[in-house]
């Protein structure tokens, strides 16, 4: 990778942002103007396309469900469509520095970390569809002479709302189930992030999904997003981002048709540290500097508010503190850069206002927080650049101890005892993920039993780390969402279920 001028790569392309539907390129509808995306890593003009309009969105679901209803992806078998996905994942491989550079131009983040971070992440999410596929799909069994089986169906067509730190990785966290399934799919990416989109779509043809299964439309989520959300043909509608806007869909759901819903929102996530962890504190500041400020802190499970015990605080802050001041932003398109920009610069000044909100509330700033220049090779200095910050002396009620800021934004806060670390933790209006770095292992089972948290990462020594869950089924709590996201209960999510039975 570090011979390669990503630079160079980023002016050489030329964009056009289109809708893609019934396995070809369309003009977006301009409807009520046009959006203008801004590059993160200098501030200049990366492209600009109409906002989109329900009738964008009704062409796509038409040739959707008429895929669907001539059978011409649902009836394969299932061995065909799970051999398709197998080859998006390869093409994806293959394509991987293209996808790569979309990613970072669109996010701002270190093209290090798409190349061997997202794009990885991509391909391995589409063959982990496939590969569950036919254990899910198989009969219940018989009871004595009475044979029950569950048949599973696809449920027809699924609108697909992704949000845009990790566009194509939550992009395909949704189509992979979706496809092997036998659904067809009506994919709106984030109006932010429309790079990529339209080149998996692309990709997915080839790989050999048939035209019409997959479509592509961009645009605005008050036209595009809403009109998906409402349609009275989309059988599901699985969402990733904000938990306002998954109200809204939970809204349009229950007034249009009753439609399905998969909800990822927001999160609040903490991370407890407990006195039991001495030993290990180089590596548990390191686990928490990695976790609170990935991908510049736009993560939904992104542990931002640390909780510690008070005897370990003194120990431990000077440790975060080190981490992350070693933490410099740079131009994404550096190889060596591991902290990239921010999306835009009204993301930008959100973060830095939650930020000088925490000073104004009493907390105290003991490092960043601040705006920076940083010039690119091309010689601009116009991008969207903070360095994380770290709040001290911080109220559980504060808004940064309690909002997602989604930003390098980090709140420590003290408690005594297991049992107020606990009340603290669950102090929040989320519940998508927590971690806790204990070698008690009953505490840590009695963690997992009492906090409000789809998943629970124990961190017990310094050869331990959060450990991955996307192959066993995520389901958030609380105002972080709803249903099932991977492994079975994932894919299951993407059918509709038949019992039949028979007495001889």
């Amino acid at each position: 990778m570090s011979t390669i001028d990503w630079p160079a790569r980023a002016n050489a392309l030329t964009i056009s942002i289109r809708n893609f539907i019934d396995g070809r390129y369309t003009a977006i509808s301009v409807g009520e103007g046009m959006l203008d995306k801004h590059s993160p890593r200098d501030g200049c003009l990366l492209y600009q396309f109409g906002s989109g309009t329900a009738d964008d969105v009704n062409r796509a679901v038409a040739n959707a469900q008429a895929a669907f209803d001539d059978g011409r992806w649902r009836s394969l078998p299932l061995s065909q469509r799970q051999a398709v996905l197998h080859k998006l994942a390869v093409l994806v491989e293959t394509h991987k520095e293209e996808l790569a550079l979309y990613e970072s131009l669109d996010v701002g983040k270190p093209i290090s970390q798409a190349l061997n971070g997202d794009i990885p992440s991509v391909a391995h999410h589409l063959r982990n569809s496939a590969d569950l596929a036919d254990k899910l799909l198989a009969p219940s069994g018989a009871d004595g002479t009475n044979f029950t089986f569950q048949l599973r169906k696809p449920i027809g067509v699924v609108g697909a709302i992704v949000g845009w730190n990790f566009p194509l990785s939550l992009a395909v966290t949704k189509i992979g189930p979706a496809l092997v399934m036998g659904n067809s799919l009506v994919l709106k990416p984030s109006e932010f992030t429309s790079l990529s989109a339209g080149r998996l779509a692309e990709l997915a043809l080839e790989a050999g999904v048939p035209a019409g299964v997959f479509n592509v439309v961009h645009g605005a989520g008050k036209s595009v997003g809403e009109a998906l959300s409402q349609h009275p043909d989309v059988g599901l509608l699985t969402f990733t981002g904000s938990s306002a806007t998954g109200k809204q869909i939970m809204m349009a759901a229950g007034q249009s048709n009753m439609k399905r819903v998969i909800l990822e929102c927001g999160g609040k996530s903490p991370y407890l540290v407990f006195e039991d962890c001495p030993d290990d504190l180089d590596f548990i500041a390191a686990n928490i500097v990695s976790d609170a400020f990935a991908n510049q802190g736009a993560v939904c499970s992104a542990s931002t508010r640390l909780l510690v015990q008070e005897s370990l605080l003194d120990k431990l802050l000077p440790r975060i503190v080190t981490e992350t001041e070693k933490i410099i932003p740079q131009d994404p398109l550096q190889p060596d850069t591991s902290f990239g920009a921010i999306i835009n610069e009204v993301h930008l000044n959100k973060v830095l206002a939650y930020i000088e909100r925490g000073k104004r509330d009493g907390a105290t700033l003991i490092t960043g927080g601040n705006r920076i220049t940083v010039t690119t090779s091309d010689g601009v200095s116009n991008g969207y650049y903070i360095k994380p910050a770290i709040f001290t002396d911080v109220d559980p009620n504060q808004e940064i101890a309690q909002e997602e800021i989604f930003g390098p934004v980090l709140s420590i806060i003290t408690f005594k005892n297991e049992a107020e670390a606990i009340e603290l933790a669950n102090n929040s209006r989320y519940g998508l993920a927590a971690c806790a770095a204990t070698t008690n292992l009953s505490r840590a089972h009695r963690l997992v039993q009492a906090l409000n948290a789809g998943t629970v990462a124990i961190i017990g020594t310094s050869t331990m780390g959060p450990g991955g869950f996307a192959d066993i089924g995520v389901e958030p709590h609380r105002e972080s969402g709803l249903g099932c996201e991977f492994g079975l209960a994932g894919l299951a999510a993407y059918t509709i279920s038949s019992v039949a039975y028979m007495v001889t």
